[in-house]
C-alpha cells in the first residue's frame, strides 16, 4: 500500500524525522538551550588559539616575536597551506625544531590534493562545492609519501581533505605504518556541519574537526552533544568564506562546544595570503595582525565569560 490513500490522506506507516534522529541517539534539534559543555582539553583549558597560514620558518619567527611582545601564546599554527612539498627538508625540520622549543602544536598541509593535477572541477564555480577531495590513487600516494616527509622533518599533525585519507591515515596510524602521536585536524574544506556527518568524521580517527564557519552556537552545542573531539571554530573568517568576525562570541562559543581551538584568519582569501610565492614580508605582516586579533578575542572572552579559560602556556625552560 502506499503511504498516501486515495482520499490524499497520509498513512504514517514510518517514523518520521525526529524518531529517526533518536533512534540513532542523534539530538532531535539545534540546543537552543545552549547547553555548557562538561569536556575540556587535558590541561583544564575550554579553549585555545589557533593561527593558519605560517608559510615559512620567518613567519613563525615573526608570530612568535609578536605573542612575547603582547604576552598571549598562541596554542596552535596550521603550517604550510600552499602545501608542505614546496619547504625543502632542512626548512621542514627548523620549523619543527622552533616549534618544539617553543611549546607550539604544528599542523602541516601535505601537498598533493585538488587543484595540484590536471582536474579542473574543483576550481569551477559549480565544481567547487565538491570540496578539496583528493582525485585518484596516484594522488592518494603522493599525499601519503609528502605526510611521510613531513613527520620525517619532526612535525606530526597533518591537515586531511578528504574523508578517505583520513580512514587510510588513521589505519597506517594504528598499524605502526606512520608515527603513533601522529595527529589529524579535518579541514573546512570538507563541508561538515551537523552531529552526524561529525559523529562519523571522529569514528574514523580525526583527532579534531573545522565545521563550516557560520553554524549558530546552537548548532555547535548540538555537535558536541555527540562528539568528544575539539572543534576548530573560526573566530575572524578571511573574506572569500564570508568575512565573519565573531570575537565577541568566542565566550559563548567556548561555553556550549569546549574544547574549541579558535582560528583567527583576518585577510582576503586563502587563495592570496597562502601561497609560496608571496614574499615572506606579507606574511611576517599578516601573522603580527593575527596575533593581535587573537590577544582582543582573549580579552574579550575574559569580559563576556570569565569562567571560560584558555589553555595556559607551557611552562618551557629558558624562554
Amino acid at each position: 500500500m502506499s503511504d498516501i490513500d486515495f482520499e490524499g490522506e497520509i498513512n504514517r506507516k514510518f517514523a518520521d524525522g525526529a524518531g529517526i534522529l533518536a533512534a540513532q541517539g542523534l539530538p532531535v534539534h539545534d540546543d537552543f538551550a545552549h547547553t555548557a559543555s562538561t569536556l575540556r582539553f587535558n590541561d583544564g583549558g575550554s579553549f585555545r588559539i589557533e593561527i593558519s597560514g605560517v608559510e615559512r620558518l620567518s613567519t613563525l619567527e615573526a608570530l612568535i616575536d609578536e605573542a612575547d611582545r603582547r604576552g598571549v601564546f598562541i596554542h596552535r599554527v596550521v603550517a604550510f597551506a600552499a602545501g608542505a612539498t614546496l619547504l625543502d627538508p632542512s626548512e621542514l625540520r627548523a620549523f619543527a625544531e622552533l616549534a618544539e622549543e617553543r611549546g607550539i602544536e604544528v599542523v602541516a598541509c601535505p601537498g598533493p590534493r585538488s587543484g595540484w593535477d590536471v582536474g579542473r572541477q574543483s576550481v569551477m564555480p559549480e565544481g567547487i562545492a565538491t570540496g578539496h577531495r583528493v582525485r585518484g590513487i596516484d594522488n592518494m600516494r603522493f599525499l601519503l609519501d609528502d605526510c611521510q616527509r613531513i613527520f620525517e622533518a619532526g612535525l606530526r599533525g597533518v591537515l586531511v581533505f578528504d574523508e578517505g585519507v583520513l580512514d587510510v591515515l588513521a589505519k597506517a596510524r594504528a598499524n605502526g605504518d606512520i608515527p603513533a602521536d601522529a595527529f589529524f585536524k579535518v579541514s573546512v574544506y570538507t563541508g561538515h556541519g551537523n552531529p552526524a556527518a561529525i559523529r562519523v568524521i571522529e569514528s574514523l580517527g580525526a583527532d579534531s574537526l573545522n565545521p563550516v564557519g557560520d553554524l549558530s552556537c546552537a548548532m555547535l552545542g548540538a555537535i558536541r552533544s555527540q562528539v568528544t573531539i575539539p572543534l576548530d571554530i573560526w573566530a575572524i573568517t578571511f573574506d572569500s568564506f564570508g568575512g565573519m568576525n565573531r570575537l565577541w562570541e568566542a565566550g559563548a562559543i567556548a561555553e556550549v562546544a569546549a574544547p574549541v581551538y579558535f582560528k583567527v584568519e583576518p585577510g582576503e582569501s586563502e587563495a592570496s595570503m597562502y601561497n609560496a610565492w608571496q614574499d615572506p614580508e606579507f606574511h611576517e605582516r599578516l601573522v603580527r595582525h593575527k596575533v593581535r586579533h587573537s590577544q582582543i578575542l582573549l580579552e574579550l572572552a575574559d569580559r563576556t565569560h570569565p569562567l571560560v579559560t584558555p589553555s595556559p602556556a607551557p611552562e618551557l625552560s629558558g624562554v
